[in-house]
C-alpha cells in the first residue's frame, strides 16, 4: 500500500507518551509540513508555536484546564507530550479556521510519517481570547490579532494504538 494513504489510515490519537524527546531534525520536518497545508486563496493565514520547555507547557496545560472547568493543578490532558505546536490563524482571514485545521491535519500526518505520536486538542481558542492568553503570546513575541485552532501534542509512545470501527452510513455515493 502506499505510504501516505498507510499514515492516513494508520494514524491515531496517542493520549500516552514516555519520556523520549523528539528531535529537533523530526520537529523540524513536522513544522515545515504544516507550512505547506493548503489555505485559502494562498494567503497562509497560520502560524505555529512550538514550545518544548516544560514549565510553559505545564502553564498552558493548566490554562487549557480551566477553559473546561476541571482543576487544573490535577489535570494533565495534554498526556506527558515532549512537544505542544500551538496553531493561531490570522482572524482577518475568512477562512482562518480551515487554514488553522489543515495545519493540524499536516503536523499530525508528518508525525506519524515519523513515527512519532501526535494528537489534537481544543480549546486553544478559547485559551488566547482570555487576558493571560494574549499576554503570553505577547510575550513570547507573536504579535497580531490570532485565533487558537488548535494544539498539536507531538511525542513517542510505547504501545501501537487499536483503532475503534469506523461508523457506519458517513459515505453516500450516486
Amino acid at each position: 500500500m502506499n505510504q501516505t494513504i498507510n499514515d492516513i489510515l494508520q494514524r491515531r490519537s496517542i493520549k500516552k507518551y514516555n519520556e523520549r524527546k523528539v528531535s529537533e531534525e523530526d520537529l523540524d520536518t513536522i513544522l515545515e509540513c504544516g507550512l505547506y497545508a493548503p489555505s485559502g486563496s494562498n494567503k497562509q493565514s497560520a502560524i505555529m508555536w512550538a514550545i518544548e520547555d516544560k514549565e510553559l507547557i505545564r502553564k498552558l496545560e493548566m490554562m487549557n484546564a480551566k477553559v473546561v472547568g476541571n482543576d487544573p493543578e490535577r489535570s494533565h490532558n495534554f498526556y506527558g507530550a515532549s512537544v505542544i505546536i500551538i496553531v493561531l490563524a490570522d482572524q482577518k482571514a475568512s477562512t482562518n479556521v480551515y487554514d488553522g485545521s489543515l495545519v493540524m491535519a499536516n503536523l499530525m500526518l508528518a508525525a506519524k510519517a515519523l513515527d512519532i505520536g501526535s494528537c489534537w486538542i481544543n480549546r486553544s481558542k478559547q485559551m488566547f481570547e482570555t487576558q493571560e492568553g494574549k499576554a503570553l503570546l505577547e510575550e513570547h513575541g507573536i504579535e497580531g490579532d490570532y485565533e487558537g485552532i488548535g494544539i498539536c501534542l507531538l511525542g513517542y509512545y510505547d504501545e501501537e494504538p487499536s483503532a475503534k470501527p469506523r461508523r457506519e452510513n458517513r459515505i453516500f455515493k450516486n
